[in-house]
């Protein structure tokens, strides 16, 4: 998926000046005016990143910031300001900001920002679909597979999982095969990750 930097600052200069860098750097730019009229695109969970101006009308890059995390857009933002406080850049970076820069600042620090934040996204992106996926393939499962599958992520050894489901050993062998299948796991090790990314051990 291309990541995109999303450039929102109300100063028209600041916003082409920063643009202008990024597209150097081969980075896929857009531009906005203010946060209002980038909410829409956010919503639809739009790859990248964004570098945000702290101060701006109506509404300002932390109220914006609190909008994301509550709506749970995955989406870094990099601050900019002329007017940084360290109570201000406290407040961004405890919400999750990727980082906070004080106007003006030096181009490599906006690029190396802009390359972390992306990074970051990427994982984050990747962790989210691979939960998804993970529940997905849980909900294929049987009730006796996830039974099997909760003892067998504990370690149980299948003798000791028959005797405690009142199945035979030879059942729960077939079906542990089967789960495993299901859920994608090679070995005991994987089906112990699966169970823990869906907090199930």
């Amino acid at each position: 998926m291309t990541q995109t930097v999303f450039v929102v600052d109300d100063d028209e200069s600041m916003r082409n000046a920063i643009a202008d860098v990024l597209k150097t750097a081969g980075h896929t730019v857009r531009k906005y005016i203010n946060a209002a009229e980038f909410i829409e695109l956010a919503m639809t969970g739009p790859a990248g990143c964004v570098v945000l101006d702290v101060r701006m009308p109506n509404l300002d890059g932390l109220k914006f910031q609190r909008w994301l995390v509550e709506a749970d857009v995955v989406l870094p933002i990099i601050f900019v300001t002329g007017y940084a406080d360290i109570p201000m850049s406290v407040v961004a970076m405890k919400a999750g900001a990727a980082d906070f820069l004080t106007k003006p600042f030096r181009e490599q620090d906006l690029l190396e920002a802009v390359a972390q934040a992306l990074e970051s996204e990427r994982a984050t992106r990747a962790d989210r679909h691979e939960l998804a996926r993970s529940h997905l393939a849980y909900a294929d499962l049987t009730d006796r597979e996830r039974r099997i599958l909760s003892q067998a992520a504990a370690g149980r050894l299948n003798k000791v999982i028959a005797g405690d489901l009142g199945l035979s050993e030879i059942t729960v062998k077939v079906a542990r095969a089967q789960l495993m299948r299901k859920v994608g796991a090679n070995s005991i090790a994987e089906l112990v990750r699966f169970a823990e990314r869906l907090k199930l051990s």
